[in-house]
């Protein structure tokens, strides 16, 4: 497909500037999707997975945007719209991960975490309905974590976040079906990515702690194909649950 191409279908990926929110949208771009880069702070990166898009001949565009902010949000799928006319996939991806003793956590922490995974998901998901609405391939992929699931150490503000993750895509499942949109989620665990900053640059602490069946932690692209798949043609008839890809590490201890 080259860029002037219309493509078959149009994708939101929010923080997608790196690790698997960039992987993410390179696979769906291989799927012939376009798609929307969405970063809050890193524009040149986000900027150069687009560029990487548009080198392969897909099509894609950078949405900077704070998906806290529902103004923000807003002018986003506007800007979406008024590229593409319409809008197919949502991936509700954005997420800050940092390991902070529960004791010493602020409350600003905990609020800010909460605000990015669970009112981003919200507002992206809320302010793209009237276009998934119209989509007949209509799908929204929320993001979430093994430790949503085992639970993990100096990271309760990232498990409850992405454990209302879990609640939030059950519940979405059954109020957008009327419109024929899957609501799903990727559970990525033990997956090999680069931290930014100095310090969230170690190890996740639950990896130290936990084991693959496999005996080796996964890529960002064993997350991606996932993701595309779900948003692909043959999963229309699976909504409303969570797929691990983790190398077994949930079943391992």
């Amino acid at each position: 497909m080259t860029s002037t191409d219309q493509p078959r279908k149009i994708a939101l990926v929010t923080g997608a500037s790196r690790n698997i929110g960039r992987e993410i949208a390179l696979s769906l771009a291989r799927q012939g999707v376009a798609v929307a880069v969405n970063v809050r702070e890193s524009v040149d990166e986000g900027q150069a997975v687009a560029d990487e898009i548009i080198r392969q001949g897909g099509s894609a565009m950078l949405c900077p945007g704070d998906v806290t902010d529902r103004d923000s949000v807003d002018r986003m799928i506007a800007a979406i719209e008024l590229r593409w006319g319409r809008l197919d996939i949502l991936v509700n991806n954005a997420a800050v991960r940092k390991e902070v003793p529960f004791s010493g956590m602020a409350a600003a922490e905990w609020h800010r975490t909460l605000a990015v995974v669970l009112d981003g998901a919200f507002h992206c998901t809320q302010a793209a309905l009237p276009l998934l609405s119209r989509s007949a391939f209509g799908a929204v992929i929320n993001i979430g974590g093994l430790t949503a699931h085992t639970g993990a150490e100096h990271r309760v503000h990232v498990v409850t976040a992405k454990a209302g993750l879990v609640g939030m895509t059950r519940a979405l499942a059954n109020d957008l079906a009327e419109h024929g949109i899957t609501v799903n989620c990727v559970a990525p665990g033990m997956i090999d990515t680069v931290r930014k900053s100095a310090s969230s640059s170690a190890v996740p602490g639950h990896h130290g702690s936990r084991r693959t069946l496999l005996g080796r932690n996964g890529s960002a692209m064993d997350v991606s194909e996932t993701v595309a798949w779900l948003a692909g043609d043959n999963a229309r008839f699976i909504t409303g649950q969570v797929i691990h890809v983790n190398g077994g590490a949930y079943l391992g201890g």
